[in-house]
């Protein structure tokens, strides 16, 4: 076990304290008893929120205070590796609602330095979820029961880098203007041949060559594979101005995965994502109608990173044995998630437009239908 396994045992009656989300303060749900955070030293907020040097993590070169022991399960089913904070030992996978049991190893990860704490409660997060559910079309309403209805969402710490850098990047191209020549044309008109003259846009080029400079601040990276990308990266935005010094009062309660991407797979995809902003960069300095993009030399420098977590609340239901994942930014209350469809309920939208389009057809011409006319319609 790591020795700085924490727990958060009530000081009036003994029972487990957990995070009041939106306060500074824990709770204790059997007594109802209010225990405060102890606030961070303006010194230790300024030099736990400090940028990494990138180089030094890529070597596993950083400084001992800056990694830490976890103690961690794996899912069988989808791979999260969920961080244990407390004394449990059992427990389901927050992504995909498969049952585990814990591991009894450790592993070694990079310490994370700061986290943004829940701001919604779990009755928000569901009102949420559920607001997002009755919003989509052909969604089974058995489902959308469920989700209003059902067990709690789980509310878990999702692991992200951050990447900074400053980079100077020369290139060259060639810009392309447009100009327009006119010329006669032959057409058809009522059967006759007529010319008419019209305007054909060509393109010139232009060898061009440049520079520029652009710093990258906080560019964030999902540091997480058990949920599908598109829908953690779509819970944007995160006011990243509300990180605090990593402290694990603010797990109490909640679960933490450890990050499964790690710090160089995700320092790739963000510098692949810095470089689509300098292309897009170079080619408004090269300007005019299009541009050509010969070659892009950038340097680069400055560059650090921070680990943080960011808070989501949860959901997994199965449906028709499936299981369906659904997100809340426990910050902002953005909703991703992925949505299951009702047959019946397309089924029968198939059935109605079609007899709509069919009755539209028949009261318009109803000899189309190899039907007789109506007498009213005389």
């Amino acid at each position: 076990m790591p020795q700085d396994e924490h727990r958060w045992p009530c000081a009036q009656c003994g029972a487990q304290l957990r995070y009041a989300p939106g306060q500074t303060h824990l709770t204790c749900d059997h007594c109802g008893h209010e225990q405060d955070i102890p606030a961070d030293a303006p010194r230790a907020r300024t030099r736990a929120l400090q940028e990494l040097d990138l180089a030094k993590g890529l070597r596993d070169d950083l400084a001992g205070g800056d990694m830490v022991e976890v103690r961690t399960t794996t899912c069988p089913s989808c791979g999260a590796q969920v961080e244990i904070t407390g004394a449990t030992h059992a427990t389901e996978c927050p992504f995909c609602a498969t049952p585990v049991v814990l591991d009894t190893g450790t592993t070694r990860q990079i310490k994370p330095q700061a986290l943004v704490p829940f701001v919604l409660t779990e009755p928000q997060a569901r009102k949420a979820m559920v607001a997002w559910m009755g919003s989509l079309w052909f969604a089974p309403g058995t489902l959308l029961e469920y989700a209003r209805k059902g067990r709690a969402l789980n509310g878990i710490y999702v692991p992200f880098w951050t990447f900074d850098a400053d980079s100077d990047s020369r290139y060259t191209g060639e810009r392309g203007e447009y100009y327009y020549e006119t010329r006669t044309v032959n057409v058809r008109v009522n059967g006759r041949t007529e010319q008419r003259q019209e305007q054909v846009r060509h393109t010139r080029w232009h060898s061009t060559s440049g520079r520029v400079s652009r710093d990258f601040d906080d560019m964030l990276v999902m540091a997480s594979q058990s949920l599908p990308a598109r829908l953690g990266n779509e819970l944007t935005p995160w006011d990243l101005g509300a990180l605090v010094p990593y402290s694990p009062d603010f797990l109490a309660g909640f679960q933490a995965e450890g990050y499964t991407v790690g710090l160089e797979a995700g320092h790739q995809q963000a510098r692949a994502r810095m470089e689509g902003v300098i292309q897009g960069d170079v080619r408004r300095d090269i300007g005019g109608d299009e541009q050509r993009i010969h070659d892009i030399d950038t340097d680069w420098s400055d560059e650090t990173f921070k680990h943080i977590l960011l808070p989501v609340w949860m959901a997994a239901y199965k449906y028709n044995g499936k299981s369906y994942r659904f997100l809340v930014n426990g910050q902002t209350g953005e909703v991703q998630g992925e949505r299951p469809w009702s047959i019946w309920k397309i089924a029968f939208a198939v059935i109605l437009v079609g007899s709509l389009i069919l009755g539209a057809i028949y009261l318009a011409d109803p000899q189309a239908l190899g039907l007789s006319q109506p007498d009213w319609m005389d």
